[in-house]
């Protein structure tokens, strides 16, 4: 399912088909894949005469292609078509001289051209995303929220067991370091307090945990999920 930000009229009338239209930048975020194949689908039904659609269109990788190569792209002349689409999957993975390119670009569109930019997620300290959201459409789809210690914790003062220790199963085969996580969470926990016999109870645990880790004693993984289970317990 997407989530519009900001919705522009491609064209008027319906007449995208048979004369030219503005640029249009289209900016999609999230990790619904089928949702986003969905929707350009119908941008491509929008822009492209059906016979035409794959000559007139350009679908990049971003890990995969250079300044040039978006450029090369940028200047190609449609075909027996009075638009042509270029849409940029892993946008997110631009190198800054495409970016600077294409903000450029979203600046000031050349008509006839529509440019598709897709994110797998709105990361709201991007500058780039960010500028390129107050000139686009945006359509913004379901994200999968990457867990750390702080949504840990969170899901340990509610006491949801089973959810913190699903939590801490995806950190860690995310190759987030034990370290880390406990860091993380006492890091947290001196965020909302480190005065309380609480607090002191949980950073006993921690350090117990930490050691356990260091020595050997247990395996990380297994001496996270004593810590996290134990916390559980009287949070």
């Amino acid at each position: 399912m997407a989530y519009p930000l900001k919705k522009k009229t491609p064209a008027a009338g319906g007449t995208s088909l048979r004369q030219h239209t503005p640029g249009i930048v289209y900016l999609l975020t999230g990790q619904d894949v089928a949702a986003k194949e969905n929707q350009l689908k119908k941008i491509k039904q929008e822009f492209l005469l059906g016979p035409l659609q794959e000559f007139n269109l350009d679908t990049l990788y971003a890990p995969e292609i250079t300044l040039k190569d978006i450029q090369e792209r940028f200047l190609a002349i449609p075909l027996k078509s009075a638009q042509r689409i270029i849409v940029i999957k892993e946008a997110q993975r631009l190198d800054a001289g495409s970016r600077s390119f294409l903000l450029a670009f979203v600046k000031n569109p050349s008509p006839g051209l529509i440019l598709v930019l897709d994110f797998a997620q709105y990361d709201y300290k991007d500058e780039f995303i960010k500028e390129v959201a107050a000139k686009a459409n945006c359509l913004r789809f379901k994200e999968t929220v990457n867990p750390d210690a702080f949504g840990l914790n969170r899901q340990i003062e509610l006491k949801k067991t089973d959810s913190a220790l699903g939590m801490l199963n995806q950190l860690l085969k995310n190759g987030e370091a034990p370290e880390r996580i406990l860091g993380g969470l006492r890091y947290a926990w001196e965020k909302q307090d480190n005065q309380s016999a609480l607090s002191r109870r949980k950073l006993k645990l921690l350090l117990n945990c930490d050691l356990e880790i260091k020595t050997g004693r247990l395996k990380p993984a297994f001496a996270l999920e004593k810590l996290v289970v134990s916390l559980c317990s009287f949070a």
